[in-house]
């Protein structure tokens, strides 16, 4: 079969032919539709204990032998993955799509939007509370955005780095306001973008701009980190934390029903109250291309085409 195939520790994916999984006990042969890739597949991808030569795992949406439409995460049974034409994944990793939800949605209601939706129910939002999203243009942040506004916030606000990708969440009413990062007034901008203070920072990056973001927080803020893209040490002055919470939050280390319950939830938030999100759509034969602008930071939510 056809396959984005990782060769070594460090190398680039290489479309190529790979052998076909065979039939196992406990899990199911699926026929790639749709895969989907994130920032955690290219770093699960040179972990150590990964078997090599094995296919871009990341999660996708395809059909099982009975017909089914289903979606998994990226949990195949290595060294399979969604990017080939046919992958095999544990029984309980395997779940129903409905018939009104699309592929794309399917995949992006899975690891992004329950890595938003845990870290922001666990915030406690109060219904007026002002929350910022620290690194928010990529997909995670796209969908905490809106997200925050379901679960009751009054005002939500945009950091990141990309200006152009900023405004134009602005543009489309996902952010209140924002603010582009990288300069040295980046406290007084967060600090402007504030007003009396942010309640609650879910923060994607981790490192300085954490500890600036911090600076724009009031007492009783909740701040809830779930990502490590700027650092993951920093110099934190006790100071700044008087009166706030600090949570290191974990999101997908949940046995499989509890994830699925969140994903199907996901999805009925993600139709009540159309969830928007961009996307960078690609063919299996472009693997290559969709690595590189996964690993250069695509502001969007990579799929691509396997069959059709």
């Amino acid at each position: 079969m056809k396959a984005a195939v990782i060769s070594e520790r460090g190398a680039a994916p290489v479309v190529q032919e790979f052998p076909e999984p065979a039939s196992q006990e406990g899990a199911v042969l699926i026929d790639m539709d749709t895969a989907g890739l994130g920032g955690w597949d290219v770093l699960g991808a040179y972990r150590l204990g990964v078997q090599y030569p094995c296919v871009i795992r990341g999660e996708g949406v395809g059909r099982a032998p009975d017909g089914r439409r289903v979606y998994f995460g990226e949990r195949s049974v290595m060294p399979f993955g969604a990017w080939a034409e046919r992958t095999l994944v544990p029984a309980d990793e395997v779940w129903d799509v409905p018939d009104d939800v699309d592929d794309k949605t399917a995949i992006t209601m899975g690891i992004a939007a329950t890595g938003a939706l845990v870290p922001l129910e666990q915030a406690n939002i109060q219904r007026g509370e002002q929350v910022l999203v620290l690194g928010a243009t990529g997909t995670l942040g796209q969908v905490a955005l809106q997200l925050a506004r379901y679960l009751g916030a009054g005002r939500v606000v945009a950091a990141a780095r990309s200006a152009e990708t900023l405004q134009r969440l602005k543009t489309r009413g996902i952010a209140d306001e924002v603010v582009a990062l990288g300069s040295e007034n980046d406290v007084a901008a967060l600090k402007d973008a504030a007003g009396d203070g942010f309640d609650v920072v879910l923060d994607l990056v981790c490192g300085q701009p954490m500890l600036n973001a911090l600076k724009a927080t009031r007492w009783g803020a909740r701040i809830m980190t779930i990502g490590t893209g700027a650092g993951r040490q920093i110099n934190l002055d006790i100071a700044d934390l008087l009166f706030r919470t600090l949570s290191c939050v974990g999101t997908g280390q949940r046995p499989p029903a509890d994830r699925r319950a969140i994903w199907e939830r996901l999805l009925r938030i993600a139709h009540t109250e159309n969830i928007q999100v961009d996307y960078a759509d690609y063919t299996l034969d472009q693997a290559v291309e969709a690595w590189a602008s996964q690993i250069a930071g695509p502001h969007a939510k990579i799929t691509a085409r396997i069959r059709g």
